[in-house]
Protein backbone atom coordinates (compact mmCIF):
# COMPACT_ATOMS: atom_id res chain seq x y z
CA UNK A 1 0.00 0.00 0.00
CA UNK A 2 0.98 3.40 -0.74
CA UNK A 3 2.31 4.90 2.31
CA UNK A 4 0.49 8.61 1.26
CA UNK A 5 -2.47 7.26 1.38
CA UNK A 6 -2.37 6.03 5.10
CA UNK A 7 0.66 9.20 5.81
CA UNK A 8 -2.16 11.37 6.87
CA UNK A 9 -3.41 9.97 10.19
CA UNK A 10 -0.80 10.77 11.76
CA UNK A 11 0.74 13.76 9.74
CA UNK A 12 -0.63 17.41 10.49
CA UNK A 13 0.48 19.68 7.50
CA UNK A 14 -0.17 23.77 6.67
CA UNK A 15 1.00 26.95 5.45
CA UNK A 16 1.08 30.35 6.50
CA UNK A 17 2.05 33.33 4.84
CA UNK A 18 5.18 35.31 5.79
CA UNK A 19 5.15 38.68 6.28
CA UNK A 20 5.36 41.15 3.19
CA UNK A 21 9.45 41.60 3.52
CA UNK A 22 10.00 38.76 5.62
CA UNK A 23 13.01 37.35 4.56
CA UNK A 24 13.76 32.93 5.48
CA UNK A 25 16.36 33.65 7.78
CA UNK A 26 14.36 36.02 9.94
CA UNK A 27 11.19 33.46 9.71
CA UNK A 28 13.45 31.16 10.78
CA UNK A 29 15.41 32.98 13.13
CA UNK A 30 11.70 33.82 14.91
CA UNK A 31 10.83 29.92 14.89
CA UNK A 32 13.73 28.43 16.36
CA UNK A 33 12.98 29.46 19.97
CA UNK A 34 10.19 26.46 19.24
CA UNK A 35 12.84 24.15 19.32
CA UNK A 36 14.65 24.81 22.12
CA UNK A 37 13.69 22.73 24.10
CA UNK A 38 14.98 19.71 26.22
CA UNK A 39 14.80 16.38 24.09
CA UNK A 40 14.67 18.68 20.64
CA UNK A 41 17.14 18.79 17.84
CA UNK A 42 17.18 20.33 14.77
CA UNK A 43 18.62 21.63 11.59
CA UNK A 44 18.58 24.27 9.11
CA UNK A 45 19.21 24.33 5.85
CA UNK A 46 18.28 27.41 3.38
CA UNK A 47 15.05 27.29 2.83
CA UNK A 48 14.30 24.18 5.15
CA UNK A 49 14.29 24.01 9.04
CA UNK A 50 13.74 19.61 10.24
CA UNK A 51 13.51 19.04 14.02
CA UNK A 52 12.96 15.47 15.99
CA UNK A 53 12.18 15.00 19.28
CA UNK A 54 12.40 12.50 22.10
CA UNK A 55 11.41 12.43 25.57
CA UNK A 56 9.67 15.38 25.24
CA UNK A 57 8.50 17.04 28.16
CA UNK A 58 4.75 17.92 28.41
CA UNK A 59 5.56 21.73 29.28
CA UNK A 60 6.67 21.97 25.52
CA UNK A 61 4.09 23.69 23.18
CA UNK A 62 4.84 21.24 20.56
CA UNK A 63 4.90 17.97 22.94
CA UNK A 64 2.49 16.05 20.58
CA UNK A 65 4.46 16.22 17.42
CA UNK A 66 7.84 14.20 17.46
CA UNK A 67 9.18 15.68 14.40
CA UNK A 68 8.67 17.23 10.91
CA UNK A 69 10.00 19.86 8.45
CA UNK A 70 9.51 23.55 7.65
CA UNK A 71 9.88 25.12 4.77
CA UNK A 72 9.52 28.01 2.69
CA UNK A 73 8.70 28.80 -0.66
CA UNK A 74 8.31 31.89 -2.64
CA UNK A 75 4.70 31.96 -4.20
CA UNK A 76 3.23 34.69 -6.52
CA UNK A 77 1.99 36.13 -3.47
CA UNK A 78 4.85 36.21 -1.60
CA UNK A 79 6.86 33.75 1.01
CA UNK A 80 5.00 31.24 2.44
CA UNK A 81 5.61 28.35 5.08
CA UNK A 82 4.59 25.37 4.62
CA UNK A 83 4.65 22.54 7.42
CA UNK A 84 4.55 19.02 7.73
CA UNK A 85 4.53 17.39 11.43
CA UNK A 86 4.22 14.05 12.63
CA UNK A 87 2.64 12.93 15.44
CA UNK A 88 2.66 8.92 17.58
CA UNK A 89 0.10 10.44 19.67
CA UNK A 90 -2.10 10.98 16.91
CA UNK A 91 -1.26 7.65 15.27
CA UNK A 92 -2.06 5.86 18.71
CA UNK A 93 -5.34 7.60 19.61
CA UNK A 94 -6.10 6.58 15.69
CA UNK A 95 -5.52 2.58 16.46
CA UNK A 96 -6.98 2.49 19.74
CA UNK A 97 -10.55 2.60 18.89
CA UNK A 98 -9.55 -0.28 16.50
CA UNK A 99 -8.30 -2.52 19.42
CA UNK A 100 -10.85 -2.10 21.63
CA UNK A 101 -13.35 -2.67 18.83
CA UNK A 102 -11.38 -6.27 18.25
CA UNK A 103 -11.82 -6.47 21.57
CA UNK A 104 -15.70 -6.31 22.29
CA UNK A 105 -15.72 -8.61 18.71
CA UNK A 106 -14.07 -11.44 20.79
CA UNK A 107 -16.25 -10.59 23.64
CA UNK A 108 -18.80 -10.91 21.09
CA UNK A 109 -17.37 -14.55 20.18
CA UNK A 110 -16.03 -16.09 23.41
CA UNK A 111 -19.86 -15.53 24.89
CA UNK A 112 -21.06 -17.60 21.81
CA UNK A 113 -18.32 -19.98 22.64
CA UNK A 114 -19.09 -20.20 25.91
CA UNK A 115 -22.94 -20.28 25.62
CA UNK A 116 -23.80 -23.91 25.08
CA UNK A 117 -22.09 -24.89 28.14
CA UNK A 118 -23.98 -21.86 30.12
CA UNK A 119 -27.30 -23.71 28.71
CA UNK A 120 -26.45 -26.60 29.60
CA UNK A 121 -25.72 -25.87 33.37
CA UNK A 122 -28.69 -24.03 33.35
CA UNK A 123 -30.70 -27.09 32.21
CA UNK A 124 -29.03 -29.44 34.82
CA UNK A 125 -29.84 -26.76 37.28
CA UNK A 126 -33.55 -26.67 36.45
CA UNK A 127 -33.23 -30.76 36.53
CA UNK A 128 -31.82 -30.90 40.05
CA UNK A 129 -34.51 -31.13 42.73
CA UNK A 130 -34.08 -30.12 46.09
CA UNK A 131 -31.63 -31.59 47.98
CA UNK A 132 -32.36 -34.08 50.57
CA UNK A 133 -31.97 -32.85 54.23
CA UNK A 134 -30.19 -34.98 56.46
CA UNK A 135 -31.73 -36.31 58.88
CA UNK A 136 -29.84 -34.79 62.09
CA UNK A 137 -30.14 -31.53 60.48
CA UNK A 138 -33.83 -31.69 60.48
CA UNK A 139 -34.11 -32.94 63.88
CA UNK A 140 -31.53 -29.85 65.06
CA UNK A 141 -33.66 -27.32 63.12
CA UNK A 142 -31.53 -26.65 60.17
CA UNK A 143 -33.02 -24.90 56.96
CA UNK A 144 -34.00 -26.85 54.10
CA UNK A 145 -30.88 -26.61 51.33
CA UNK A 146 -31.77 -24.26 48.51
CA UNK A 147 -32.22 -25.04 44.59
CA UNK A 148 -29.29 -23.58 42.80
CA UNK A 149 -29.85 -20.07 41.68
CA UNK A 150 -30.05 -18.54 38.30
CA UNK A 151 -28.10 -15.82 38.85
CA UNK A 152 -25.23 -17.75 37.00
CA UNK A 153 -26.63 -16.65 33.52
CA UNK A 154 -27.29 -13.44 34.40
CA UNK A 155 -23.44 -12.93 35.78
CA UNK A 156 -22.23 -14.73 32.82
CA UNK A 157 -24.19 -12.12 30.55
CA UNK A 158 -22.61 -9.49 32.71
CA UNK A 159 -18.96 -10.70 31.85
CA UNK A 160 -19.26 -11.39 28.20
CA UNK A 161 -20.70 -7.70 27.58
CA UNK A 162 -18.52 -5.89 24.67
CA UNK A 163 -20.16 -2.62 26.06
CA UNK A 164 -16.85 -1.60 28.13
CA UNK A 165 -14.86 -2.13 24.71
CA UNK A 166 -16.90 -0.25 22.45
CA UNK A 167 -17.42 2.92 24.78
CA UNK A 168 -13.50 3.09 25.04
CA UNK A 169 -13.57 2.74 21.49
CA UNK A 170 -15.58 5.86 21.14
CA UNK A 171 -13.52 7.55 23.55
CA UNK A 172 -10.17 7.27 21.46
CA UNK A 173 -12.12 7.86 18.24
CA UNK A 174 -13.74 11.07 19.88
CA UNK A 175 -10.06 11.99 20.63
CA UNK A 176 -8.47 11.51 17.73
CA UNK A 177 -10.90 13.27 15.66
CA UNK A 178 -10.39 16.34 18.03
CA UNK A 179 -6.81 16.13 18.61
CA UNK A 180 -6.22 16.35 14.63
CA UNK A 181 -8.63 19.41 14.68
CA UNK A 182 -6.90 21.24 17.95
CA UNK A 183 -3.59 20.45 17.42
CA UNK A 184 -4.00 21.57 13.66
CA UNK A 185 -5.04 25.20 14.71
CA UNK A 186 -2.77 25.08 18.05
CA UNK A 187 0.32 24.84 16.31
CA UNK A 188 -1.31 27.30 12.81
CA UNK A 189 -1.32 29.45 15.62
CA UNK A 190 1.91 29.45 17.63
CA UNK A 191 3.81 29.58 14.22
CA UNK A 192 2.22 32.76 13.30
CA UNK A 193 2.31 33.93 17.09
CA UNK A 194 6.22 33.38 16.72
CA UNK A 195 6.85 34.47 13.05
CA UNK A 196 4.45 37.96 13.83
Amino acid sequence: MNSRFTDWIWHIGGSLALAPGQSEEEAFDRLTPLFRRSGTSHERANDRLTFRKKDQAAQDEMAVFDGGVLRIENEPAGRVLHYRLTSRALLFCFLAPLLFLAFGQATVALGKLDKPAAEASDKSAKEQKALPQNPIDKALGAPAPEKPKKDGKEEQDRKSSPTAAYVFAAMFAALYVAGRFIESRRVNMLFRQSLG
